[in-house]
């Protein structure tokens, strides 16, 4: 959940309706913060003093990218709490997970706050399966973008809303394409705009018979052979 798109009136009856229920959201909200903190993962703005605390771990992750010109991770965690004041802070210490990272010749840190237990959730793995996954689901939501899933310019909310449900099956259809004909090639991991530009949105000449339609592709097609591989994995 997003908090510029979903703001705490919908997120704040959720977590007090199904208490069990782990929330795992970024926002940009303060009213709540401290209830939904009990049972949820945000991300932490950086500051100089969650910089000093990880400091050693920072200097591990520079030296690392030094001796191999890698990009560098290492994981911590540490009890914070934010100074108290009228307006905002914390009331008690909470669980915070970092990431001491340099990449490209500087720093890159991160920090994440959770009410989550160290026992379930050890600092490396909180923030690369469950964080990050919240913002790779983003990334997927984006991916429709490129199939025109923003194009409801039509005169009528029920044609607007078709207009939607195809491009939420082109994207279905893309995604199987991804990830049963692209399996193992150099497009496995590709958006689905790159896939439409590079495998669909092809120039060809189409000609029809009385029992055949012919599609004669040019022999200049840079990908032929990935073409071919696609091919044949969807036969398989």
């Amino acid at each position: 959940m997003k908090g510029s798109n979903i703001d705490d009136d919908t997120l704040w009856p959720l977590s007090t309706r199904f208490p069990p229920l782990s929330v795992i959201a970024k926002t940009q909200q303060k009213r709540h913060f401290h209830e939904f903190l009990r049972r949820a993962v945000f991300g932490l703005a950086r500051n100089q003093r969650l910089r000093r605390i990880i400091g050693r771990q920072m200097h591990e992750a520079t030296e690392q990218w030094k001796q191999t010109g890698k990009p560098a991770r290492v994981f911590t965690e540490f009890a914070y709490e934010t100074k108290k004041t009228k307006k905002s802070g914390w009331e008690r210490e909470r669980r915070v997970a970092a990431k001491a990272e340099h990449i490209d010749g500087k720093e890159n840190p991160r920090f994440v706050v959770t009410s989550l237990a160290s026992e379930r959730w050890a600092a490396q793995e909180l923030y690369e399966k469950l964080y990050c996954a919240r913002g790779e689901m983003e990334n997927r939501i984006k991916e429709q973008f490129s199939l025109f899933a923003d194009r409801v310019s039509s005169e009528t909310m029920r044609a607007n809303q078709m207009r939607v449900y195809l491009s939420a099956m082109a994207y279905v259809l893309m995604n199987g394409l991804r990830r049963l004909g692209l399996a193992g090639t150099e497009l496995a991991q590709a958006q689905v705009s790159t896939i439409r530009t590079k495998l669909l949105k092809i120039g060809a000449q189409i000609r029809v018979t009385v029992r055949k339609v012919w599609i004669s592709m040019a022999s200049s097609y840079p990908w032929q052979g990935l073409y071919g591989e696609v091919w044949q994995n969807l036969r398989c």
